[in-house]
């Protein structure tokens, strides 16, 4: 029984001691936000490979993920034979789940798996390899050079992938539509004008962006404490995951109570 409380009492002061030192990055890299304009060219070479490069992925969850919503709307509505009553909703409603919950969480996941590993993985390998002491030994910071231009460019592409995934994701969730209930173009995005509001998008916004933040923190975190060779920067990358997608659907609770 002790033992069990001690390895529970180590979780614990792991986790927020984790929580600490990504705080302390975020500090260090929030002191290096005046310099963006110097470091222009690392931060646009990082803003191709967070945005250029994910959109094809984007758009293609995007799609689907609209799709999916229209087809569990639209066979909840048809479950209880109320499709008629519904279709002059259906839209709207669906757009209000698409802006404020599934586009910017499945996004942020996506991103997390493909540009939180890269970087964790990025990072470690110059970790074991000593190419982060090599720049320490030129009087270079790591947090400027390495940190400073990831977050800032997760935190600008990411509302900009988020706006990409909505409006694909309400052309997936019309074409299904109108191809499974014969919905017309006029009655879906009707629906969607008639019940949209400005705040939902703005949501979908600041979430992407804080998602994106947390996910470069996170990539950066876990590749600087990166040790142990290959096997290493492997587990790193595992791990850099693991807690961006676990802490952007923490958030995500969190967000939804507040909001």
């Amino acid at each position: 029984m002790i033992d069990f409380l001690a390895l529970i009492g180590r979780k614990v002061t792991g986790f927020f001691r984790q929580i600490g030192q990504i705080t302390i990055l975020l500090m260090r890299v929030i002191r290096y936000l005046p310099r963006v304009h110097k470091d222009r060219r690392l931060v646009l070479e990082q803003m191709s490979i967070v945005g250029t490069e994910s959109l094809p992925l984007v758009v293609l969850i995007g799609a689907f993920t609209g799709a999916i919503a229209a087809l569990q709307a639209t066979n909840l509505f048809a479950k209880f034979n109320l499709i008629g009553i519904a279709r002059p909703f259906i839209g709207g409603s669906i757009s209000t789940v698409v802006f404020t919950e599934l586009t910017p969480v499945l996004t942020a996941l996506v991103i997390a798996g493909r540009v939180g590993g890269a970087i964790a993985a990025q990072i470690g390998t110059m970790q074991v390899s000593e190419q982060v002491d090599a720049l320490e030994m030129m009087a270079i910071d790591k947090n400027r050079y390495l940190a400073m231009p990831r977050v800032v460019a997760a935190l600008t592409m990411m509302p900009v992938l988020a706006v990409f995934s909505n409006l694909v994701a309400l052309i997936g969730a019309y074409l299904l539509t109108s191809l499974k209930f014969d919905f017309s173009f006029d009655i879906f995005f009707d629906s969607i004008q008639r019940f949209f509001q400005i705040t939902e998008v703005v949501q979908s916004l600041f979430k992407s962006m804080i998602f994106g933040g947390v996910t470069s923190l996170v990539g950066c975190h876990v590749g600087f404490r990166t040790e142990g060779g290959a096997e290493g920067v492997g587990r790193s990358t595992v791990q850099a995951f693991t807690i961006s997608a676990a802490t952007i659907l923490i958030l995500d609770a969190v967000f939804g109570y507040i909001f």
